[in-house]
Formats: structure tokens, C-alpha cells, sequence
């Protein structure tokens, strides 16, 4: 029995595997026989920062290098051994996410076929498969989310507090989930010490393992920037960190605030205007934390996907055709762990995910007659954004209210 779940896991994950090889090979061939390229963009740019780190010269010499010099140094392979040693990292992490995704799964009480089911919806997703494939890195941050989730779930405080640290230095959105671990931490005592109650959850919170695990972590992302700050200056702090939260894409995105903020792109008040944006963010991902933080799984997801949704900035990955879209993948790495939970029939589940496609076609639409036909469509873009984000919303109610906990699971099989 044992071994037949060993071949069944070993199987998922060397077909995975075997698929993200065979699809990295058509890149390569596209890339040199046809005009549009398989590779993404954002290869060249992680290539020419690498080339510029061993040349002793900093990264950000590269325009549009806006990552931790980490990802230009871990890169430097390109220049050395092969061009596409980037591509085998990054599939190498996307499948390795599977194999913690499983871990995670059956430590939330499901067997190992049912959990490799399960993971399967990542590893075995065209999605993550044509991301990682043409070169972009968000399976080695899928993946360094998902180790802090298993070391939590294992009560290995320390390891994940590493982790976290370094996954907030790697891109910045992994801050959302701190109040949900610092509340999920402050939660995980003897029967006798649980907090209940909004004023005893907030003195829950001073105690000796949250102050160590955020003392590792806040060593571990500071460590790094000062570290940077002074080999790079003023350069890494900016491009890696200050541009995001100052970002503005007026041109097209999915955010409901772009039309805003492209009506006020000469106002001074539009700086002001960018940053207030953030704020019906920070409340969800409060309120959400709060509710749901004895689930870390569920807790994170809701919180990536109030970020994304709800994010000033959030474009299409590449040609505005195209659905690999880098800001799903945030949450979508979460979502095999929130699905063995829902009660959603497959008609349901299938409808909802018709209805978020369809949210996303009626904004590439518009969206293909401005870039590719210059025509001017924004007011359409705006419009289809906003419907968008509905259908976000409706989708994490459904997800909200059709999710059954493990106390709920627990108390009816003991029924």
C-alpha cells in the first residue's frame, strides 16, 4: 500500500516534471525559428542584471530590473554554464511546490491519492506551466510561500520565520499575511491559554514565540536590505521596494483606479491618490486576518487575492493576449490547499470559474483594440475592470461562505 502511493506521488510529480522539460525545449526552438518569442521578457532582463553583477557593476544598470540583486546573483549560472539554467530553477521550484503542497494536504487530514489530486491542480495547470516555462520567477515565491506555511503547520517557528523574512525580501506582497501568522502564532498554546475575544486575540499577541519569530524574520529582510543598500545605494532601494508602492500604470490594467488614476496623471494630487488606494486593501486583509487566521491556508489565500484584486497596479504578463497573468499565481499556489475544504458542487465550482474567464475576456477585449488598433477604449477598460473585480468579490463570498472548517469537519464525523 505504501509503495503504491510512493509510484502514485512519484508518477504526478515525473509527468509534471517531464512536461515543463519538454515545454522549455519548444521555447527553445520557438525562440530561435519564429518572430514571436516563447521566452518572457523578464528572462533577458533577470540575464543582462547577471551579467552586469559579474562584471562587478550592479544590476539596476539593467532598465526594468526592478527585483532583489538575490535573483540577478542566483542567475549568474545563465552566463556560465547554460542560458537556460534560469527556466530549470524555476520549473525545478514549481515542482518542488507540488511536493509541499502534498505535505501541506495530508497534514490537513487528506490521504496521499486524494492530496495528490489535489496538487495536481498546480502541477498540471497551463497556467503555472507556461509561466514558469518562458522564464518568469514566481514559482521560487510560490514556493518559499509555501515552505513558511508547511514550517508553521509543523510548529517549526524558527525555519519559517527564515523564510518569511526572506520571501518579503524576494517581493514585497508576502507582508500581507504578518498579522494572520502573528495571530495564528499567538493562538497556538495549550487549551488552558487560547485567546477568544477581540481584546484578549491583541494581548495574545505579546508573547515569546511571536517576538522571536518576528525578531528572525525582521533580522533576516533588514539584514538583506541594509546589506544591499550599501553595495547598491539608493538604486536597489527604489527599484525593489519605493517603485511599487508609487507605481502607476495609466496606460491599461485590471485595477479599478487605473481610469482614476489616469485622469489625474498630471495632478498633484495623484501621488497622494496612489497611495490612499492601498487603504480598502489594508482594511480587508485586517478584517480578513482577523476572522480567519485559525486557518492559514484559507487566511492567506483571501488576503493575496483582497491584494490583488483590490492592488492599483495589475497588469496582463506580456502581450496583452496573453492569459499568463504573474498576479493570479500569488494566490493560485494556495488554492489546493482551500479546495478539499469547500462544499461547492462541480456545476458551482465550474460556473464560478466560467464567470471569472469571462471577467477577464471582457477586459482583454477592449484591451487588444487600444494597444494593438490604438483605439481609444479605456472608458471600456475601466468598465470591465470594475466588473472584474465584482466577479472577484462574488468568487471569495462563494469560497467564504461554502468553506467548512476542520472543527466543522471534525465535529461531523464524530456525529
Amino acid at each position: 500500500m505504501i509503495l503504491w502511493k510512493l509510484m502514485k506521488f512519484g508518477a504526478l510529480h515525473s509527468v509534471a516534471l517531464a512536461v515543463r522539460v519538454v515545454f522549455v525545449g519548444y521555447g527553445i526552438h520557438r525562440d530561435a525559428a519564429a518572430m514571436v518569442k516563447y521566452t518572457d521578457v523578464d528572462y533577458h532582463v533577470f540575464t543582462d542584471a547577471s551579467r552586469f553583477v559579474t562584471q562587478g557593476e550592479s544590476p539596476y544598470k539593467r532598465s526594468t530590473y526592478r527585483y532583489t540583486p538575490l535573483m540577478a546573483w542566483m542567475l549568474t549560472p545563465n552566463l556560465y554554464v547554460t542560458p537556460h539554467f534560469g527556466k530549470l530553477l524555476f520549473i525545478t521550484c514549481d515542482v518542488l511546490c507540488g511536493v509541499v503542497l502534498h505535505r501541506l494536504l495530508t497534514l490537513r487530514g487528506l490521504l496521499s491519492e486524494a492530496a495528490c489530486c489535489f496538487s495536481a491542480v498546480w502541477l498540471l495547470n497551463p497556467l503555472t506551466i507556461g509561466v514558469s516555462t518562458r522564464g518568469n520567477a514566481e514559482a521560487l515565491l510560490s514556493l518559499l510561500v509555501l515552505t513558511t506555511l508547511l514550517c508553521l503547520e509543523l510548529n517549526r517557528h524558527l525555519t519559517a520565520a527564515v523564510l518569511y523574512g526572506l520571501s518579503v525580501h524576494m517581493k514585497i506582497y508576502p507582508v500581507t499575511y504578518g498579522f494572520a501568522i502573528a495571530l495564528s502564532i499567538s493562538t497556538q498554546r495549550p487549551s488552558g491559554e487560547q485567546h477568544t475575544g477581540f481584546f484578549r486575540i491583541f494581548r495574545g499577541l505579546f508573547n515569546k514565540e511571536l517576538l522571536q519569530f518576528f525578531s528572525v524574520s525582521g533580522i533576516v529582510f533588514f539584514g538583506l536590505t541594509l546589506a544591499f543598500y550599501f553595495m547598491y545605494g539608493w538604486d536597489f532601494l527604489y527599484e525593489t521596494y519605493l517603485y511599487h508602492l508609487t507605481r502607476r500604470d495609466i496606460r491599461h490594467n485590471f485595477s479599478p483606479y487605473f481610469y482614476m488614476l489616469y485622469l489625474t496623471a498630471e495632478s498633484e494630487w495623484s501621488l497622494v491618490l496612489g497611495l490612499v488606494a492601498f487603504l480598502p486593501q489594508a482594511m480587508l486583509i485586517f478584517l480578513t486576518s482577523l476572522a480567519f487566521h485559525t486557518d492559514l491556508p484559507l487566511c492567506c489565500f483571501l488576503n493575496t487575492a483582497i491584494f490583488v484584486s483590490f492592488n492599483k497596479v495589475c497588469t496582463s504578463q506580456g502581450r496583452v493576449s496573453s492569459l499568463w497573468m504573474q498576479y493570479f499565481l500569488w494566490y493560485l499556489c494556495l488554492l489546493p490547499l482551500v479546495l478539499p475544504r469547500l462544499s461547492l458542487t462541480l456545476k458551482q465550482g465550474l460556473g464560478l470559474l466560467l464567470l471569472w474567464f469571462t471577467g477577464q475576456g471582457l477586459w482583454l477585449a477592449p484591451a487588444y483594440y487600444l494597444e494593438f488598433e490604438g483605439r481609444n477604449t479605456f472608458m471600456f477598460i475601466w468598465f470591465a475592470g470594475l466588473l472584474f473585480l465584482i466577479i472577484n468579490s462574488i468568487v471569495m463570498v462563494q469560497i467564504v461562505s461554502h468553506y467548512k472548517s476542520e472543527a466543522v469537519q471534525r465535529k461531523k464525523k464524530t456525529e
